[in-house]
């Protein structure tokens, strides 16, 4: 990925959004994520800042760690974000109704 294609990453502010508001700290997610211990910090940091990029599979771990699904990392458009968010969090049913609202 070129330096250009960081800066214009959601994957930073997304990150750091989801974190803030699970309420914890880059280390604790790191960890959570299955990063060293030693160098969590640091690569969360970096992460959210958008000075490096994870992996798909880092980003996953992420995810799951912050208990969102994995396409709101890259989610390009505010609104995009807040629906995928609330549709992931939506029951089954309601997911079958939006869906069919959408058809």
């Amino acid at each position: 990925m070129s330096s250009k294609d960081k800066e214009n990453s959601p994957i930073g502010r997304r990150l750091k959004s989801a974190r803030i508001v699970k309420g914890i700290s880059q280390k604790q997610l790191g960890i959570l994520a299955g990063i060293d211990e030693f160098s969590a910090s640091p690569r969360i940091n970096q992460y959210e800042r958008g000075k490096h990029v994870p992996d798909f599979a880092t980003s996953k771990r992420l995810a799951k760690a912050l208990s969102i699904p994995v396409t709101y990392l890259y989610a390009d458009e505010e609104k995009l974000a807040e629906f995928i968010l609330r549709f992931a969090s939506a029951s089954q049913l309601l997911q079958e109704k939006i869906i069919q609202s959408l058809k």
